[in-house]
């Protein structure tokens, strides 16, 4: 019997707006489908929140029992940014930029996003298609929806029609929106568009002379819409219907909700049983935007490099502060809640590290089967990670009353423990089982600190020249230090 046949998971639809039972097409197989990046640039650490909350989904699915086909994409065709009618794809931009192949781009930065996945201890999806290498599956579903009659050519271009889709559909469905108010709210065509209408999206592009990622279709030479290359890739690897569809909150509206157009305009049916959606991650209480400085990649959280944070933070460290907030909350980024969260996380390593050290008796006090099932529920409502972590801190609690004798278990007891702490910690949080001293971080910050307690006795009796050495040395060293309201930091460069 396999596991899922005592769970049952809850979880929140966005389609529906709120909880359903889960239950599977296919019983015991689950199809998933997930956005992956446009590689033109550095993954941020925004992208890595989300595919971190649908590798933690991934792993406790796998976990249960079912076998699941999660399939994540790579965008490498260069489309227009939000599907406009003129300018540059991101891809191509880049590649103008720094004087390189539009290719060279793609492989750069899809070593990058491997690279650091890999660091955060991801487990690879089942597939990953590239959008390039599904063209031809592209040009069929266009020739599909212009055969019934949602989708008309004009100049080499191919548009979704918005208005004859909505005569016998609902688009804005996902996202809650209207279409008369979405045409309340956009402003008039300037007569340069091809579109019939501004709520018009692209299928397919004509390629401009200058444009270098192109290719033959029976209307053009061009190149695919950014919401097309989804539900081409999906429907191709997980059928014409599927389980769960999931990605960023920022992915809703317009992508998703023009991915279910495009499938019913072309299938005559909703893609998806379950539309899930992580949401935002702040930095400082502040949105993350490159315009106003407001940001960090991971490689700068990870090397204590950069302005924000007093040191480097550990790969599961991070992992174990985002998987502190349900994936459908805003999670704001900040030096003290990841402190508080790697204090945390050696707690709760350092006590499973003990458990191989407890001696077991010949009966139980604690109930260690009900909070077994606690943990799991946890999972079971919507995958909450922050329960599921609060839980584990029982069991962490159990192990130091079993240390010092105020409690006792049983030796199935004991390792029904020891096998959920590992289960829930490794196995479906994704942590990785390591300690200060493996960190190296408590060695270097005691260290640290013992310099800048005697820079401080340094300033304090004036002399400023032991203090500037101090401080000087210490940034040839790549430490660097900084001096604030509430005392003196440091960060690795």
């Amino acid at each position: 019997m396999q596991l899922f046949e005592n769970q049952q998971i809850h979880l929140y639809n966005s389609l529906s707006g709120k909880k359903e039972v889960f239950k599977p097409i296919n019983e015991g197989h689950i199809g998933m489908y997930v956005c992956g990046p446009t590689v033109y640039s550095n993954v941020h650490l925004g992208n890595v929140r989300t595919f971190m909350s649908f590798d933690m989904i991934f792993r406790y699915l796998k976990h249960l029992g079912y076998k699941v086909r999660y399939v994540r994409n790579i965008t490498d065709a260069g489309h227009l940014e939000n599907d406009a009618d003129v300018g540059e794809d991101k891809i191509t931009k880049k590649a103008r930029l720094e004087q390189i192949e539009p290719m060279e781009v793609v492989q750069r930065y899809t070593v990058d996003f491997h690279n650091i996945l890999n660091t955060f201890n991801f487990l690879p999806p089942s597939i990953e298609p590239t959008a390039t290498g599904h063209i031809i599956e592209q040009i069929e579903l266009i020739n599909t929806i212009i055969e019934n009659g949602y989708a008309y050519v004009v100049n080499g271009s191919v548009y979704f029609d918005v208005h004859k889709f909505n005569e016998t559909n609902d688009y804005g469905k996902l996202s809650k929106r209207k279409l008369d108010d979405l045409i309340h709210n956009t402003r008039a065509l300037d007569g340069q568009s091809d579109k019939k209408n501004p709520q018009d999206f692209a299928l397919w592009k004509k390629a401009e002379p200058q444009h270098i990622m192109r290719w033959p279709s029976p209307w053009s030479d061009g190149f695919p819409g950014w919401h097309l290359e989804c539900t081409a890739m999906s429907t191709k690897y997980l059928g014409d219907r599927f389980d769960i569809h999931g990605g960023g909150m920022d992915l809703k509206f317009p992508h998703h909700e023009c991915e279910i157009a495009q499938n019913e305009a072309a299938k005559g049916q909703s893609p998806v049983n379950y539309w899930m959606h992580a949401n935002m991650l702040e930095l400082n209480g502040q949105r993350m935007s490159k315009s106003t400085g407001n940001t960090i990649n991971p490689e700068e959280l990870l090397s204590g490099n950069n302005k924000f944070f007093s040191k480097a933070y550990a790969p599961s460290v991070i992992r174990f502060f985002i998987a502190q907030s349900s994936y459908r909350s805003v999670l704001d980024l900040t030096d003290d809640g990841l402190s508080a969260s790697e204090k945390g996380f050696f707690r709760l390593m350092d006590a499973i590290n003990l458990l191989n050290n407890l001696k077991a008796s010949s009966s139980s006090s604690l109930n260690i089967n009900n909070w077994k099932q606690k943990c799991y529920d946890a999972m079971n409502d919507d995958f909450n990670s922050p329960i599921l972590i609060a839980h584990l801190f029982e069991g962490v609690k159990y192990i130091n009353q079993i240390k010092e004798g105020s409690q006792t278990v049983t030796v199935a007891d004991l390792q029904t423990l020891k096998d959920t702490l590992n289960t829930f910690a490794f196995d479906v949080l994704g942590l990785e089982n390591v300690t200060k001293k493996e960190t190296g971080t408590d060695k270097l910050t005691a260290a640290v600190d013992i310099l800048i307690k005697l820079r401080q006795d340094a300033r304090a009796n004036k002399d400023f020249a032991l203090s500037d050495k101090i401080r000087d040395e210490l940034a040839g060293a790549g430490i660097v230090l900084k001096d604030g309201k509430e005392g003196t930091t440091f960060s690795v460069n």
